[in-house]
């Protein structure tokens, strides 16, 4: 796992963008198509905004979401909500590249196997993204991968629902999927992630952050959530 700390949020998410926009044109130039899955956050919406900005082959890019909460069209707490707002009405990709989880559908376990098959109809079966943007919540969570949720275990699926969670309902993409993606890009700002941020180096899979594999990630961080990897690393040199 590769980490580089950057001096604030901003500067982490520019360096996002750059960094998915370099991606896009290679999976792009090698196969066609860039396929990466997002999650929620302010600083990934600084992030998606930026993208917008970047030379990105557009018409060959398709977006997946990494989670959602279940709530209705246009709540502010959908992560579909700022996503639009961020990227789709800045960049010139269509409503038909950007795929939303199904949550507002009434049989939930349905949707979840909905999405599966949008999943497997634009990244093959078994679908491989090629980008998949993470988040590092303070209790070790990523995605709605949450510290003793069963859907932890799931195995057999690639799209789930999650236990309730600071009070929402979430559909997530779970580790099967996750682990098969080409390329794992974590944003992780603030100082409330400093612990979590080196178990996650240290590959603890005590917290559910832990269990994604590592050897194709690249983590991004500020250098407020990276206070406490810089102080181990000056304790270790003295």
């Amino acid at each position: 796992m590769k980490i580089e700390v950057f001096s604030d949020a901003d500067s982490v998410a520019r360096k996002a963008a750059a960094l998915i926009a370099s991606e896009a044109r290679s999976a792009v130039a090698r196969r066609g198509s860039f396929i990466m899955a997002v999650s929620g956050g302010h600083t990934p919406w600084i992030m998606l905004r930026a993208l917008a900005g970047e030379k990105v082959p557009w018409n060959s890019v398709h977006v997946v979401q990494v989670d959602e909460r279940i709530a209705a069209a246009g709540d502010p707490d959908r992560n579909l909500t700022h996503l639009r707002e961020s990227l789709l009405e800045h960049a010139p990709l269509t409503p038909e590249q950007l795929h939303a989880m199904p949550v507002e559908l009434p049989d939930l376990k349905a949707a979840c196997t909905q999405y599966g098959q949008t999943l497997r109809a634009v990244a093959g079966s078994p679908p491989v993204l090629d980008l998949v943007h993470l988040g590092l919540g303070p209790d070790g969570h990523t995605a709605s991968l949450v510290p003793g949720d069963p859907v932890l275990e799931i195995t057999d699926a690639d799209v789930a629902l999650a236990g309730p969670y600071q009070g929402r309902q979430r559909m997530t993409l779970t580790y099967p999927i996750l682990n098969r993606s080409r390329y794992v890009l974590w944003l992780v700002t603030g100082d409330e992630k400093a612990g979590m941020l080196a178990r996650l180096q240290a590959g603890d899979t005590a917290i559910p952050a832990g269990r994604i594999r590592s050897d194709r990630a690249v983590v991004l961080a500020d250098r407020a959530a990276a206070g406490r990897l810089e102080k181990e690393s000056k304790a270790e040199g003295a």
